[in-house]
């Protein structure tokens, strides 16, 4: 399913959401499209609506500041683009570096994508004591990070040009 990204009023980055409920809020004029999927539309029996990439609040939303992102199984596998940590195979499930019965916890520095053959080969051990390495170490995205990590970008190449690349804090 297609992620459309949503700005605020004042064209901030707020998050990102499904293309359903990007053409909800269109359709409720809450939101307006800022930059759409070419050649490609919504239709329905009295409407024709192109597919949002980008839309628009037309209220500004407050929002308060977020330092960190909230980590989410759905966000490590986005961060490690869905690629195994171990082997780089498609990656469909969260491996915890340090296991959850020897006291490791959600967060995004002690987890990884995986894929199944690899965490139940790696099971209720580290990556040391299993004899497995870490292609990649894992990372702390920032808000905006994982913002754009969400929509697939990484350089904004397919962002317009009036929207504001987040400043990496």
């Amino acid at each position: 399913m297609r992620e459309t990204l949503v700005l605020n009023a004042s064209f901030e980055p707020l998050s990102t959401v499904a293309l359903r409920r990007a053409v909800v809020l269109v359709m409720q004029e809450k939101a307006v499209v800022e930059q759409s999927h070419p050649g490609l539309k919504v239709r329905a029996a009295q409407v024709e609506l192109p597919v949002p990439q980008v839309i628009r609040l037309r209220r500004f939303v407050k929002v308060p500041f977020r330092q960190r992102a909230p980590w989410s199984r759905r966000g490590v596998l986005v961060r490690d683009r869905h690629r195994c940590a171990y082997c780089g195979r498609r990656a469909t499930t969260v491996d915890h570096i340090v296991p959850r019965s020897r006291g490791g916890g959600d967060s995004w520095l002690n987890t990884v994508a995986s894929c199944a053959a690899d965490n139940h080969r790696k099971a209720d051990r580290t990556p040391v004591q299993a004899g497995m390495r870490l292609l990649a170490q894992p990372f702390e995205p920032t808000p905006a990070d994982a913002l754009l990590l969400a929509l697939n970008l990484r350089d904004g190449t397919t962002l317009p040009e009036w929207l504001p690349m987040p400043s990496a804090a």
